[in-house]
């Protein structure tokens, strides 16, 4: 194997000089980066990306922490932000949490050990006291969907209070007024939420919320079809269903069909999150719209602005939800 020595020697030029345009650093002419360049080919050298990390500090490397790695939600995440780093020379590391403390800790030493110059972490089950003891550290991170107030500057969020006000308002407006919830795990702050914008909807209806309406599900579409099920089970009449998620909502559509429940004529629908396949179910499920996909870039240029002192776009931390109207949802006919 070729060595860095070698390379100093067939180009003509020092060790230093053969650093610098490893790390691509600017005080090099065009010519020496050529002859340099040219030798590595020659030579068949390829850089020691550990060496290069010890001696600039830098290992160019970012960790990513999500929740899951399945699901239409957190691939267009991953996608945003391994794009914005890849246009950077920037290389990703991918650690799964499962929405566990243990597991989530784990994954963030993991990654830390790995020497990564910075984190981007969406992470739901340890606490905020961890989170602020991490900021004390030598790696800087930012958050994704977690609002820490002694954190806020590195916190990005979408306001999930209103996402679940949109919601409800819209089936309120469409005229119903006996409407069931699926809600995520109730554990999470963003399920807690969207549910808190939902009961606010109903209060300025002057609605009472029923609990009997509820079923607490856990995200998965499979939660979706046995909340709808249990619900129709309770002979609680309703004529609308608001669901946490697309991937619920996507569950329990399938179910009220195996219930031969007409959709949208029996019952109305709504959704959240926005994800891919909500335009393409039938009928197409209005929903919420979540930018999670803007929400990963911001991070991306969280790091990209705080860890590589790289120029990006002014940053932002709160993101607002939008209403998207498909067909799921009719006018109640009273």
């Amino acid at each position: 194997m070729a060595t860095i020595y070698e390379v100093s020697k067939l180009a003509g030029v020092s060790l230093a000089t053969v650093s610098r345009v490893m790390n691509n650093n600017a005080n090099v002419s065009d010519i020496t980066r050529e002859k340099v360049t040219r030798a590595m080919t020659e030579l068949g050298y390829r850089p020691n990306s550990i060496a290069q990390s010890l001696a600039s500090n830098c290992s160019n490397s970012v960790g990513l922490l999500v929740s899951e790695l399945h699901g239409p939600f957190y691939g267009p995440m991953m996608s945003g932000i391994e794009t914005a780093f890849r246009k950077q020379g920037k290389h990703v590391i991918i650690a799964a949490g499962h929405s566990d403390e243990e597991r989530e800790q784990q994954a963030i030493e993991f990654l830390i050990s790995r020497n990564c110059d910075g984190l981007i972490l969406h992470v739901e089950a340890i606490s905020d006291d961890y989170l602020i003891e991490l900021s004390k550290g030598k790696t800087p991170f930012v958050l994704i969907n977690r609002y820490i107030a002694e954190l806020s500057s590195r916190c990005i969020i979408l306001d999930n209070v209103k996402g679940g006000y949109l919601a409800a308002k819209y089936v309120l407006e469409q005229g119903h007024t006996k409407i069931a919830y699926i809600s995520g795990p109730l554990w999470k702050k963003d399920a807690q939420d969207r549910l808190t914008g939902h009961k606010q909807a109903l209060a300025e209806y002057n609605l009472n919320f029923n609990e009997q309406l509820l079923y607490q599900g856990d995200f998965m579409e499979d939660s979706g079809a046995v909340g709808f099920q249990h619900l129709y089970n309770n002979q609680q009449q309703f004529t609308a269903l608001i669901c946490a998620n697309d991937e619920m909502a996507t569950g329990a559509m399938a179910t009220a069909r195996e219930c031969k429940i007409k959709l949208p004529e029996q019952l109305s629908i709504m959704g959240y999150d926005n994800v891919f396949f909500t335009r393409h179910v039938y009928p197409p499920l209005s929903t919420i719209n979540y930018p999670i996909n803007e929400m990963g870039r911001m991070a991306a240029d969280w790091v990209l602005s705080n860890v590589y002192q790289k120029t990006t776009p002014p940053l932002q931390t709160l993101f607002e939800p939008e209403l998207i109207i498909r067909q799921s949802v009719l006018a109640n006919p009273q």
